[in-house]
């Protein structure tokens, strides 16, 4: 089976979509495609018409460069008022072998949701770690013998509306929502390493109206916050500055001006519509405004984790940025860390979160022994299209859909 996975991230400036493959335990990627948003707010859907019309741009341009229909999808939610609940579970084991299996890693995190209420909707539920009778501090148990599974999670929760609204747009293109995420789960997993998965850190997504801070312990999310600042904010400037619009000021952030003003060449110029512009003073426009986003973000890790925090990632398109480093640097400390997208075909921060919240669905599927792909090997290789069946979201609870998405059938005989 060939393992197929399209990631989608709907932004407020852009929409993207990443299709991969995992071969050989490598993520590859297969197609890729950012197109301008509409009707995007803040990340909030504010004009269902004009952000379906994105998705279905950015949809479209994979599905040509692929030669097949995109038919299911991961997407991200927004994280405005996101909660992060510990949850306990457990689960005796009744197969006649006492062998754990995926299966029961599902149904011991189902019976981890189900003792607690809460009074905001489940995105997804994380392990933190598993016990086997007396044995503790287990990752994965699958394989292992036992009487009795329990398990420590985070509950990752959000207001009804932010699930909502992103699913039924997806719904309306025909598409099938396999599982539901949030950029901040994103983030951790495309930039995870050895330190991130055992100490406390902080990952910053600058993004182009928000700045998402998110706290993390051992690898898993345990606070988030968003601050409403980001790239916009920048070209607002410049454009204020030089009285120029909003799109040639952005042109220039990106290909012009620098994020320090450390490497700005006075006699360098950009010839604009209302006139030359020096490089070194626009960078100065730019770096005062990144110096406060991420001066605002700090203050924000420190409110949220009140200690000192053994990493700190900066991911974002204004990431990209030319000696973005420095800026870094002066507001963090030396040991900064900038975030590095570095998959063949993609180079760019602003795709972190959609990559990572792929790179999370995959591991999930290896916890619970899962072989699934989202392109079947006949779609693959005969390119047949066909529409798949679509959900109605409205005749459903929420959470037995999200249920669905992270736990599918629970109740199939162990195999």
């Amino acid at each position: 089976m060939k393992h197929i996975y399209t990631s989608v991230d709907i932004g407020t400036d852009t929409t993207k979509v990443v299709v991969t493959e995992l071969y050989r335990g490598k993520l590859n990627l297969l197609a890729a495609s950012s197109i301008k948003s509409g009707g995007i707010k803040k990340g909030l859907i504010t004009d269902v018409d004009l952000a379906s019309s994105s998705l279905k741009k950015a949809i479209s341009e994979v599905e040509e460069m692929l030669g097949f229909k995109i038919k299911k999808v991961l997407v991200n939610i927004p994280e405005f008022f996101a909660e992060f609940h510990k949850v306990d579970g457990e689960l005796k084991i009744d197969s006649s072998d006492m062998v754990i299996t995926g299966n029961h890693v599902k149904r011991v995190l189902e019976v981890a949701l189900k003792s607690a209420s809460f009074t905001k909707e489940v995105v997804s539920i994380i392990p933190i770690d598993f016990t086997i009778d007396e044995q503790s501090g287990i990752k994965d148990p699958k394989g292992l013998m036992g009487d009795v599974l329990r398990v420590r999670a985070v509950a990752v929760l959000t207001p009804k509306k932010n699930i909502y609204s992103v699913v039924n747009l997806v719904d309306s293109l025909g598409l099938d929502v396999v599982d539901i995420s949030l950029n901040g789960i994103g983030d951790i997993n495309a930039f995870r390493n050895k330190e991130t998965d055992s100490k406390l850190g902080a990952i910053v997504n600058v993004g182009y109206e928000t700045t998402n801070v998110s706290i993390y312990n051992k690898g898993i999310i345990i606070k988030n916050s968003v601050i409403c600042m980001g790239g916009k904010n920048i070209d607002n400037d410049i454009s204020y500055m030089y009285k120029i619009d909003l799109d040639e000021a952005c042109r220039i952030k990106e290909k012009f001006a620098l994020a320090h003003k450390s490497g700005a060449n006075l006699n360098e110029f950009y010839d604009s519509s209302s006139g030359k512009i020096n490089q070194f003073e626009v960078t100065e426009v730019v770096m005062s405004r990144i110096e406060e986003i991420l001066s605002l973000a700090k203050k924000e890790i420190g409110t949220l984790a009140n200690r000192k925090m053994d990493y700190v990632i900066v991911t974002g398109g204004v990431s990209n940025m030319e000696r973005f480093s420095a800026i870094a640097s002066d507001v963090f400390g030396k040991d900064v860390i900038i975030g590095n997208v570095n998959i063949v075909g993609i180079r760019n921060n602003k795709y972190s979160s959609c990559i990572g919240n792929a790179v999370y669905y995959i591991n999930r599927l290896k916890l619970f022994g899962d072989d699934i792909s989202m392109v079947s090997d006949s779609e693959f290789d005969d390119l047949i299209f066909s529409k798949g069946s679509l959900v109605n979201v409205s005749s459903e609870s929420m959470l037995g859909k999200v249920f669905g998405y992270f736990f599918g059938d629970t109740n199939e005989e162990e195999s």
